[in-house]
């Protein structure tokens, strides 16, 4: 019997067939391995893919309080990661004029700043914005501001970003050097009291031409409240039905007690090229001895470096007639009904909480939101002045919470030309009542 040969080749290709066998079986093994069990003899699952954070888009109306607004969309995704804010902030003269575009191309921003008028009120209506009737942010707003953000159908359709009222902020100092011990009453007394800032060498008032919705929110909004709120106790439904009359005396002299304090110089130098940072600056740095702004201003007017300063009740009423105050909704914020409008709302209540917080710090405007601290929220002084507002018999209300959208941008317009004298105070009026009685045409006021 022959023994075979020995092959070497055949064995070095047999020798790694069961090398390459054997790595095959500890894979297998590997793979076979059972879960580890945990402390209570539970086998554990697989860790879960942690989703991608949700990004919602937010436009924002924040002229002087930006910075804050960008901490508050910090902190919410610090304490919320699964959650990312896009910010976008408004720019021109008004909220409803960053908004249009957005409405007519279908494309709203998951959150976004509104005003409490009939713009909005039709956007839900509409189906547009989200009923935020269930969240803690309503169920803690003022019960006085609850009525500005109610549509016609009862769709509760946003939150106030504080109490809007505007107040003049004086400058103690000035008035003393000029001798005025005496605050004015009525509007002829506040010219008076203007005049003899004029002769002490002072600039009475600052005046933002270059940005008409400071004008509008203070002089404008109380010429109104005093002129035409009165007279006219059912003005909201002629607003709504165009039947508002303005051309006459009464709404001429809303415009003409603005263009009476440029033409008697009483504001600043080139006024048509301030805007609306000028009038906290102008103040705190002594060039004005007052300033027309509003409540949301107070932590950059209130405690400047060298003077106290007062607050004084616009006296825009004519002798003899009470003095009608201005008080209603900051620009508040609404929800878009997206694909994302869980998150936005959790960002809505962050924003009326926590954020609103952070906001306040730096501009000590007035809580919209029932406290449980013991101490009211805001500057006492602001404080004091909404209590003095709250006991008056008749209220104005900003605004832009009363006219029409597109009568917002006319306002802006004939303001600028009055100033401009382009436009005679009654020619303004006019105008401004053949807008109100258009856009009551008009499904989206």
């Amino acid at each position: 019997m022959t023994t075979p040969a020995f092959d070497g080749k055949a064995g070095r290709s047999a020798a790694r067939a069961c090398a390459m066998a054997a790595m095959a079986a500890l894979y297998l093994l590997a793979a076979c391995k059972p879960v580890p069990a945990t402390d209570s003899g539970v086998f554990a699952a697989p860790a879960a893919p942690v989703p991608a954070p949700v990004t919602i888009s937010a436009l924002i109306w924040a002229p002087d309080w930006a910075d804050d607004m960008r901490r508050i969309a910090a902190e919410f995704h610090r304490l919320n990661p699964d959650v990312n804010v896009a910010l976008e902030f408004m720019g021109g003269n008004s909220v409803e004029a960053n908004l249009k575009p957005k409405v007519a191309a279908h494309r709203l921003p998951d959150l976004m700043s509104v005003n409490p008028n009939a713009y909005a009120a039709e956007l839900a209506d509409r189906g547009m914005l989200a009923d935020v009737g269930a969240t803690q942010a309503w169920q803690r707003l003022r019960p006085g501001l609850k009525a500005d953000w109610l549509s016609p159908n009862g769709k509760r359709f946003g939150i106030a970003g504080g109490v809007a009222a505007t107040v003049i902020y004086y400058n103690k100092s000035m008035f003393k050097q000029a001798g005025i011990e005496r605050l004015p009453t009525n509007f002829s007394e506040f010219l008076g009291l203007c005049e003899r800032l004029k002769q002490a060498g002072f600039t009475p008032l600052y005046f933002s031409g270059g940005y008409p919705n400071l004008i509008a929110n203070g002089a404008f909004s109380f010429g109104f409240a005093n002129n035409i709120v009165p007279a006219t106790p059912d003005w909201r439904a002629r607003i709504a039905d165009g039947t508002l009359e303005l051309d006459n005396s009464a709404g001429a002299d809303m415009f003409s007690k603005i263009h009476t304090l440029v033409q008697r110089g009483y504001a600043q130098p080139q006024l048509m090229q301030s805007g609306y940072a000028g009038s906290v600056s102008s103040f705190v740095e002594g060039r004005t001895a007052m300033a027309f702004d509003g409540t949301w201003a107070a932590g950059g007017l209130l405690h400047p470096q060298g003077f106290e300063v007062g607050l004084l009740a616009p006296p825009w009423n004519d002798h003899g007639n009470t003095s009608v105050p201005v008080i209603g909704s900051e620009t508040g914020f609404a929800v878009a009904e997206t694909a994302n409008k869980a998150q936005a709302l959790r960002f809505l209540e962050y924003l009326s909480d926590a954020g609103f917080t952070i906001e306040q710090a730096k501009r000590q405007n007035i809580s919209p939101f029932i406290s449980e601290r013991a101490t009211p929220e805001g500057d006492p002084q602001i404080i004091a002045y909404l209590a003095q507002i709250e006991r008056a018999p008749v209220t104005g209300s900003p605004y832009y919470s009363m006219l029409p959208a597109a009568t917002i941008d006319v306002l802006h317009q004939l303001i600028g030309e009055v100033l401009s004298n382009k436009l005679t105070a009654r020619q303004a009026a006019r105008r401004l009542q053949t807008s109100i009685r258009d856009e009551s045409r008009h499904n989206d006021k």
